[in-house]
């Protein structure tokens, strides 16, 4: 019975640590754009973006990229932050 807590405790920390990094990286972005697929790009005050996959990972993209929102824009893929973009998702502090 105290394993089945101790891991139920566990799995919500890990969640509730995965929403908080989440935020933090969608506070530092000037703009947040949900894409088709199911990826999101992170657009920041300097101009630069970065991409997040469906499954919540920072991910390269290639400069000049054409991406489709889910609205149906197209938008390009200036600045490829993927470590800023990875330091918020991952420590939730930008550092």
């Amino acid at each position: 019975m105290l394993k089945k807590m101790l891991v139920v405790v566990a799995l919500s920390v890990i969640g509730t640590t995965g929403a908080f990094a989440s935020d933090q990286a969608r506070a530092a972005a000037k703009e947040v754009i949900e894409l088709k697929d199911g990826s999101t790009v992170y657009i920041f005050k300097d101009g630069k973006m970065a991409m997040e996959d469906k499954y919540g990972r920072a991910t390269r993209m290639k400069k000049e990229t054409v991406m489709e929102t889910k609205d149906g824009r197209k938008i390009i893929m200036h600045g490829d932050e993927v470590m800023r973009l990875d330091s918020l998702l991952r420590h939730g502090d930008g550092s």
